[in-house]
């Protein structure tokens, strides 16, 4: 077997009193491919940080081969001190390396070179500095949630670049699909410490299964012993005095181990609200259109969906999938065409934003609405740390701010919010972001048993396959196909993968304006004004249609204009001013809409 290029053994760290890790081990030789698994806190990203020489253990050696090149992504790129995209690559070549390769990768990730750093977006950010790591060739790449805020297109390109190559790599994933496709080794990290198997992703869950069978067989036997031994302090201690001691002491060694044993961290209990039944037709749509500046987004769609359906969504970033799941479910009419909902709809919505949330309140008055110790579940009030467990929260955790939580709170917490309230149709944008394997199969499990409908927006091709009866995927210049069964057999179908017609046409005009010298409006995160325009625009929207239908309905009284001209007039005037409003307020949540889809991950 070939030397390692990186090793490291016996790795402890504590932070803050308590271990994080204590005896944590990596290998890695020329060429290796291994998937480092484990809970959300276990310490992976500490692990891949002290590899890559950025934290110092307590104890342990990290081994790197002389002359072996690694490169590390981390999940949050530092940018300062960079002027553009191309900079901050060019900065990671190796002397000897050809610089077109940074604009090269660059290009092929849909980037110019020329953006701002300090308004990428997220995907921006991710697409940036996976160019950076990319472009050197490294003999080693340590890879922290590559696929974080990528659409499917560039998850898809990735993992062909990293099959073609021959540099070893450490990934660091919560997508299934990813770690399957390119891992030949895993390792768990598991309570501080690290177990290999020399198999790929796809066989990890069924190996940790037996592990963690067997270990619950063996506490089983060591609660047993332990009941025999106090059995015999109490009714057996006859014999010689030494011989005794010895069983006493045996007794303490075996409760020090059982006092000592760390459990394995328990499952996330999620369950959704349920209304009563829907109609048999949940959503039915003809011919819906809708367009901004002059661009399709959705063209002459139509679909019918039935009570029990489960629904995907795909597509590349700002393709428009958020508007068209808005058209569906009524919040925001269409150009052209007509939607009907059925009846006794009751609509749970999981967005994807979860900057929104305010980082100064608690996870108490997140989930009571800010006041109370309870929390409304299907009708009948739970105590809010009951249900905090329920989603893997712990009791300490009852007064910390929002903005204190890691990034898989942050999404537990949002479905723990969107889950609790009544509902027969659900819908869900992005739900698995930041989500630990775990937790994703018993949300996996809930939505297969929710007896209700789901619509479903999701990159994470496993989850689609796993859960969804149909995909709905862009076609181009707004068009939209359904396809039968899962992402895979929607692939199948088409028989060529999703493309990023949009991304190309705007990183066109991109390329065309900065080789013509002229500026480029800057990329930007939302503000606060805007994304709060996101969040209200729909209620407006809709309290103007509201206003729209009723004074319709006064002017259709043919007595109207002969017993009340002045009258008749007026509300002639105010149903022009009201659909003017109606239509610059459906335009701007429209351009925001785009705006934060592209932000998201373009």
């Amino acid at each position: 077997m070939a030397p390692p290029l990186l090793q490291l053994k016996d790795i402890a760290l504590t932070f803050g009193g308590t271990p994080l890790l204590t005896g944590a081990e990596l290998s890695v030789s020329t060429g290796e491919r291994v998937s480092l698994v484990g809970r959300n806190g276990s310490g992976k990203s500490t692990l891949l940080k002290i590899a890559a020489k950025l934290i110092e253990p307590d104890r342990g050696s990290v081994f790197v081969q002389p002359g072996a090149l690694v490169r590390y992504l981390p999940q949050e790129p530092d940018f300062s001190g960079f002027a553009s995209t191309l900079a901050y690559v060019e900065a990671g070549l190796k002397p000897s390396d050809d610089p077109y390769i940074a604009r090269h990768l660059l290009e092929e990730l849909g980037l110019t070179g020329q953006e701002d750093p300090a308004h990428l977006s997220g995907g921006e950010a991710r697409r940036a500095s996976l160019a950076r790591v990319l472009a050197p060739s490294p003999d080693i790449l340590l890879l922290d949630e590559p696929t974080n805020h990528l659409d499917l297109t560039t998850i898809e390109w990735l993992e062909r670049d990293l099959d073609s190559r021959r540099t070893a790599l450490v990934i660091i994933s919560h997508d299934r699909r990813f770690l399957s496709t390119l891992s030949r080794s895993t390792v768990w990290l598991d309570r501080g410490c690290t177990r290999r198997i020399e198999r790929g992703f796809s066989h990890f869950e069924e190996w940790r299964d037996m592990l963690l069978a067997e270990e619950e067989r063996e506490q089983h036997k060591l609660d047993r012993r332990i009941v025999a031994e106090e059995h015999w302090m109490r009714y057996g201690v006859t014999g010689r005095r030494k011989r005794n001691m010895r069983r006493v002491g045996q007794l303490q060694a075996l409760r020090e181990q059982r006092r000592t044993y760390r459990a394995s961290a328990g499952d996330a209990t999620i369950t959704a609200g349920s209304a009563a039944p829907s109609g048999a037709l949940v959503i039915e749509t003809k011919g819906i259109g809708k367009s901004y500046g002059g661009r399709a987004i959705v063209s002459d769609f139509s679909i019918r969906i039935q009570r029990g359906d489960r629904i995907g969504i795909v597509g590349p970033n700002g393709s428009g999938k958020t508007t068209l799941i808005s058209m569906l479910t009524g919040i925001l009419p269409p150009d052209t065409g007509t939607v009907r909902l059925g009846s006794t709809l009751a609509i749970a919505t999981l967005n994807q934003q979860r900057d929104s949330l305010d980082p100064n309140i608690t996870v108490k008055q997140a989930l009571t609405g800010g006041d109370g110790d309870t929390v409304m579940v299907n009708g009948a009030p739970k105590h809010v740390v009951s249900y905090m467990k329920d989603f893997l929260f712990s009791s300490e955790q009852v007064r910390t701010p929002l903005g204190k939580l890691s990034g898989g709170e942050r999404g537990r917490l949002m479905l723990a919010q969107a889950l609790a309230k009544p509902s027969n149709l659900l819908v869900l944008d992005e739900p698995t972001n930041d989500l630990d394997m775990e937790t994703l199969d018993v949300l996996e499990d809930m939505l297969g048993e929710y007896p209700g409908t789901v619509l479903l927006i999701s990159h994470d091709r496993d989850f689609l396959d796993r859960l969804v009866s149909g995909v709905i995927a862009p076609e181009g210049a707004g068009r939209w196909t359904e396809y039968a069964g899962g992402y895979s057999d929607m692939l199948v179908q088409r028989g060529a993968d999703l493309t990023r017609d949009s991304g190309k046409q705007e990183k066109e005009k991109s390329i065309k304006a900065a080789s013509s010298g002229k500026p480029q409006a800057a990329k930007h995160k939302m503000k606060f004004k805007e994304k709060h325009a996101l969040e209200t625009l729909p209620k407006t929207i809709a309290a103007l249609n509201t206003k729209a239908d009723e004074l319709q309905a006064k002017l259709a009284d043919p007595q109207f204009y002969n017993r009340d001209r002045a009258g008749f007039e007026k509300v002639t005037t105010d149903l022009g001013e009201t659909q003017r409003k109606l239509a610059a307020a459906e335009e701007q949540w429209l351009e925001l809409e785009i705006l934060r889809e592209e932000l998201a991950g373009s």
